[in-house]
């Protein structure tokens, strides 16, 4: 029985679920993903890092901190945290939870592209690019992470769709759309302005009419006033201390003396450097088969100017702000329909009556069933097989790698499961200390159990895996939560017998095990701490990884 139209999106739509969410949060917290969801917990713009703090550690000692850190963080605009944040009010401080909303607007985004591509062309071609866009890996990759492109990418194809909607035949008010969608864009990620030259050129060349239409300024009007939150705290930022927000002022041209270096832009490099790199970063973060494809498609894009104007754009704004991983994403929707109009001129040009009837189909095919393995042997298995990049991307496999960091966590929060710090550290951050006043605070009125317990750790322990699992416990909860070297130096100045003293009951020692990601700096005290440990007589407790490899060695001292 031939399958119906509707039946295929289906189809492909369960696929695109299918290929997002299962073992969503399996992967280690590794990347940036970790800096955004540990701000997101508590709207907090505070992520630990001594070389770009915030405003709010500028304005602690100086008073009530001002209403208007509200309205945004210091980096990034606040709808991705504000999303994050309720979703793991519902689904708790896991990986799981604030890379749900991720993979639901990668879903989103396929039958987007389905929409967009039978707009552009037909039913057919949306129907093959929501195909292509729900197996391919590098779509699938980015909505399985806690970034903003997921959210970038919804919000581009959601405002192209509404303007199609507007030019065509649905009526000239889907301006008013295409300004909200354009609006929440910005407020994911300063990236999505990219959208109003793509659809402002679009106007100027072929649908000059609309210039003068009401609705269209109307929509920009919409824009600006979903965006206002974030020009209200630029201006108060600037009037404040003197610059813009990290973005804006990296942009400005501005050189805050707050920010004396500027952690990942040192990766854009010049604009050789960019050009040079360009070609190898999309070749090692798609699949070669989807890159083969989509290169033969560039010699057959016809019928629809604003793809092309799109791809134009995209490629640009990858020229600026530097062809990395997560950046490239961003080209993947509109890949996918350049992969379907090919599939369509083939079919309409050579497909019948020759040897491309067969060949054709078996190209296709093999494209598809080679993509599903490409997608799942990167992105949902723990270890890939084979070789990268020819049967997986370690480009995009590696921001999730299943190191153990998740099985630490998963053992520090079932001893620490119905229970709350009776022992908290002084701090120095006034907004930090009341954070954690408000968790005991509910700890208490659910009637959890104080316990006085320490952790230990080993600093060689990568630094935003320490922000999420073990930072996150002292931020958000007052656990405390100690360097080897703080630790020491405690029993050096306060006496050996000092946790003791003050009430600690149980400390738990750290160890990271040899083969870990490090930080640059590597130190040998935690080891030496824990020949320590072994040579008083204590045993390790073995966290392994999923492969059954040794990540972490647990000693648990009881004072």
């Amino acid at each position: 029985m031939k399958l119906q139209k509707k039946h295929w999106l289906t189809i492909i739509l369960l696929t695109a679920a299918f290929l997002r969410l299962w073992n969503l949060g399996s992967g280690d917290v590794l990347g940036d993903e970790g800096l955004m969801a540990f701000r997101s917990i508590g709207m907090l713009d505070f992520d630990n890092a001594e070389q770009q703090t915030t405003p709010l550690e500028w304005l602690d000692s100086s008073g009530p901190i001002p209403s208007w850190t509200k309205l945004s963080f210091h980096d990034h605009p606040p709808l991705v945290f504000l999303i994050q944040n309720f979703f793991m009010k519902i689904f708790g401080e896991t990986p799981f939870g604030f890379r749900l909303p991720s993979a639901l607007f990668g879903i989103a985004s396929v039958y987007l592209i389905y929409l967009i591509g039978r707009r552009m062309f037909d039913e057919r071609v949306g129907l093959f690019a929501a195909g292509f866009l729900a197996i391919t890996s590098n779509h699938i990759f980015i909505s399985r992470v806690g970034l903003q492109e997921s959210y970038v990418i919804f919000f581009i194809l959601l405002a192209v769709e509404f303007f199609l909607r507007a030019i065509q035949s649905d009526g000239e008010k889907n301006f008013l759309l295409v300004g909200g969608a354009i609006g929440l864009g910005l407020l994911a990620k300063y990236t999505a302005f990219i959208t109003v030259p793509i659809l402002l050129t679009h106007i100027f060349i072929y649908e000059r009419q609309f210039l003068k239409n009401k609705y269209l300024w109307l929509g920009a009007l919409l824009a600006a006033l979903i965006f206002s939150p974030v020009i209200i705290y630029n201006i108060a930022l600037y009037k404040e201390v003197g610059h813009f927000d990290f973005q804006l002022s990296y942009i400005f041209g501005q050189q805050p003396p707050e920010w004396p270096v500027a952690p990942g832009k040192e990766e854009i490099g010049t604009i050789g450097d960019r050009a040079f790199n360009f070609l190898p970063q999309i070749f090692t973060t798609n699949s070669w088969v989807i890159l083969a494809l989509f290169l033969a498609s560039l010699a057959f894009i016809r019928n629809s100017k604003l793809l092309m104007i799109s791809l134009f754009y995209l490629a640009g704004l990858l020229f600026f702000i530097g062809p990395t991983t997560r950046f490239i994403t961003m080209l993947a929707p509109f890949m996918m329909l350049s992969i379907a109009e090919l599939r369509e001129v083939i079919y309409e040009r050579f497909y019948k009556g020759n040897f491309m009837e067969i060949v054709s189909p078996a190209i296709f095919i093999f494209a598809v069933v080679f993509e599903v393995f490409y997608g799942i042997n990167t992105q949902i298995l723990h270890y890939p097989v084979g070789i990268s990049p020819w049967l997986y991307s370690q480009k995009t496999s590696a921001v999730t790698y299943a190191w153990g960091y998740n099985e630490l966590d998963e053992y520090l929060q079932n001893k620490l499961a119905g229970k709350y710090p009776a022992i908290v550290l002084e701090n120095r951050y006034q907004f930090i200390a009341k954070t954690q006043d408000e968790s005991i605070a509910s700890a208490k009125s659910r009637r959890q159990q104080s316990y006085a317990a320490a952790i230990v750790y080993d600093d060689n322990i990568f630094n935003i895996s320490q922000l999420w699992v073990l930072d996150r416990l002292q931020v958000y909860h007052g656990w405390p939560v100690l360097k080897v070297e703080e630790y020491q130096k405690f029993l050096r100045e306060q006496g050996s017998s000092f946790f003791k003293k003050a009430g600690f009951q149980k400390i738990y020692f750290v160890i990271q095990a040899e083969g870990m990601p490090t930080k640059k700096t590597v130190k040998d005290t935690a080891l030496k701490l824990e020949q320590g440990l072994a040579i008083s007589g204590f045993r390790a407790e073995v966290i392994k990884n999923k492969r059954g490899d040794a990540a972490f060695r647990i000693y648990e001292l009881s004072l």
